[in-house]
């Protein structure tokens, strides 16, 4: 990893304010001194996203995501630390240096710039073969697909030879070695054939990141043979769980929404009709990284899978994923055709945009789809799939949202809304369902896990003193870094303190001085602790109080059980505290 001086690192931070940065991701609202919104790494509908330019940090009491200008931009665009510097010296103007990198980071760099190289080539000689007389049959397939010159253009679409050791003596004629063309994924090495190509004979689909550069290749065989599609293994530049089709264009769209396809063909008759919003999975199911990567750029995504059996099932499974991250999710019926690309060659981009327009609410589809289980003729089938669906209504656990679906369902199925109601009331009762989450008094996140009461006192002398500067008098007469037992929290309050007696506290500049993403996350906790839930003077001064004095009790308990006999300072240094404490128990602490 480039090295960068703390003095420049903060140059940059403090060049872009974390406002003005997370405005252009997050809406916010101004209350009081700091903005609110709704948080972009959880699914929420009260925003519990708080950025404060106070202390140029971020913090979600809901989920716990927090940090500086640096970590949203690695939290959110999936950046390294250096791409996240990058971006935001040339967002403020700054040019930075060129660094000098560690032999290993060096060598691990040149890898990666090596295997793009690579499938920039095999791209490049695709796309040419496709344009030569050997990839007639390629060209002619998709020109039987309708596709134009210029979409075939704008997604570099080749051809790969009949040869299986073409692109291998290609690339050994450009000075690539074997090692590195193993890796690439496209050639494969066996004592019988030697090098050979993983694609050959096929049309080339070249797969390209959100910065344009070719990662990998989907290839579809010319002929009768097996398997029908094929795709790139994954690789150091290639994770099909983070990678969408097309998203390079499809991040670009001026839409409201992504359009979620199956296949590549798919994707590129939507482009070609003006559907530049579309994008599909790497032959992979669709995950939890897709969808979170969907989420950068929409709220909503339309399933556009195929018609059929297998279809249904791909669009049931992607449901539950999209509402996880808090993605909206929508269905589009592609009836009487199999998948947008028939639909469109059949009835045309406006027939397309119509039923875009209609698409049918994915639980209203879940619902429809769960109806085809049971015979509603008969009155036993009826009443098993009126269980069913309170008990699906029952996972809604805002009120209001809850009620609207019961109403939709109830008319649609002429089930009585009242009954359905207490049936879907029963099963939320029973299951726990529709109760109310408890809200943490503090709003500590306890990331599934409760947190000793200890570490929460830690946590709100930090903030405390974040919060209220004056208040570092008070606190410093009885507290010093060394009575934080959590090695992050001393850490952080080291370098709180010296700030302190420089005269120059800046929490967004301590984030930055802790090297990992789980460091500056817990770095943002500490400095986040609500304690305003406390209204009067004379409350907050008692628990001010209190905090010091369980912090300086546990800080002397832990000192006590981990001192050495012989180490005759450390054992003066715990009666002094001993007294100390004795002392500020019967004091009363002013905050002014």
């Amino acid at each position: 990893m480039p090295y960068y001086s703390d003095e420049l690192i903060e140059e940059v931070r403090s060049r872009n304010d974390i406002v003005d940065v997370i405005s252009g991701y997050v809406r916010l609202q101004k209350k009081g001194s700091t903005y609110f919104g709704l948080c972009p790494f959880h699914n929420e509908k009260t925003g519990s996203f708080s950025v404060s330019p106070a202390k140029q940090m971020y913090y979600c009491f809901g989920c716990g995501a927090g940090g500086n200008v640096f970590t949203f931009l690695m939290e959110y665009e999936n950046f390294t630390f250096p791409e996240a510097m990058q971006a935001l010296a040339e967002r403020a103007g700054i040019e930075l240096p060129q660094q000098e990198m560690s032999k290993e980071a060096k060598k691990e760099s040149d890898r990666r710039v090596r295997l793009l190289e690579i499938n920039k080539e095999a791209g490049k000689y695709y796309y040419s073969l496709l344009r030569s007389e050997r990839g007639a049959q390629a060209l002619a397939y998709f020109r039987k697909r309708e596709l134009s010159d210029a979409t075939m253009q704008k997604f570099g679409l080749g051809y790969s030879d009949k040869y299986s050791d073409d692109l291998y003596r290609y690339l050994r004629n450009k000075g690539y070695e074997d090692e590195i063309l193993k890796e690439s994924g496209l050639v494969g090495f066996d004592e019988k054939r030697g090098g050979h190509d993983k694609f050959w004979n096929r049309a080339m689909f070249p797969i390209m990141d959100i910065h344009n550069k070719v990662i990998g290749f989907g290839g579809r065989v010319m002929g009768d043979g097996e398997p029908k599609y094929l795709n790139s293994p994954e690789t150091k530049i290639f994770d099909k769980s983070r990678n969408l089709y097309a998203l390079n264009f499809a991040r670009l769209s001026k839409q409201p929404q992504i359009l979620l396809c199956e296949g590549y063909m798919d994707v590129i008759a939507l482009h070609q009709a003006g559907f530049d919003n579309a994008v599909a999975s790497l032959g992979t199911s669709f995950t939890s990284g897709h969808a979170n990567l969907l989420k950068r750029y929409t709220k909503e995504v339309y399933l556009t899978f195929d018609s059929d059996g297998a279809g249904i099932k791909a669009a049931l499974r992607a449901i539950p994923i999209l509402k996880e991250v808090g993605l909206s999710a929508k269905v589009i019926n592609m009836k009487p055709y199999k998948d947008p690309d028939e639909f469109i060659k059949a009835l045309g981009a406006d027939a397309f945009r119509e039923r875009i327009e209609q698409a049918e609410n994915s639980f209203m589809f879940e619902i429809r789809i769960l109806e085809q289980n049971y015979d509603m003729k008969d009155p036993e089938g009826k009443t098993a799939f009126q269980h069913e669906v309170a008990k699906k209504l029952a996972q809604f656990t805002e009120e209001l949202e809850r009620n609207n679906y019961i109403e939709a369902v109830a008319e649609k199925y002429q089930m009585g809304y009242e009954n359905l109601r207490k049936l879907v009331n029963h099963y939320g009762t029973t299951g726990g369902i529709t109760k109310e989450p408890v809200k943490l008094k503090s709003g500590i996140h306890e990331n599934k896990k409760k947190e000793d009461g200890m570490k929460q006192s830690q946590k709100l002398l930090l903030t405390w003193l974040i919060e209220d500067e004056k208040l570092f008098p008070t606190v410093s007469k009885y507290i010093t870094p060394e009575d934080f037992t959590e090695e992050i929290y001393r850490k952080a309050a080291e370098i709180l303190f010296a700030q302190f007696a420089e005269g120059a506290l800046n929490p967004g500049k301590i984030v930055s001085m802790f090297q990992s993403e789980e460091d500056q996350r817990e770095i943002a906790a500490l400095f986040n602790a609500r304690i305003h839930d406390i209204d009067s003077k004379q409350d907050r001064e008692k628990a001010l109080k209190e905090t010091i004095v369980r912090v300086k009790q546990n800080s002397i308990s832990f000192r006590s059980a981990n001192l050495a006999p012989t180490d005759m300072v450390g054992l003066q240094k715990l009666v002094a505290d001993k007294r100390q404490l004795e002392a500020l128990e019967k004091l009363h602490i002013s905050i002014n």
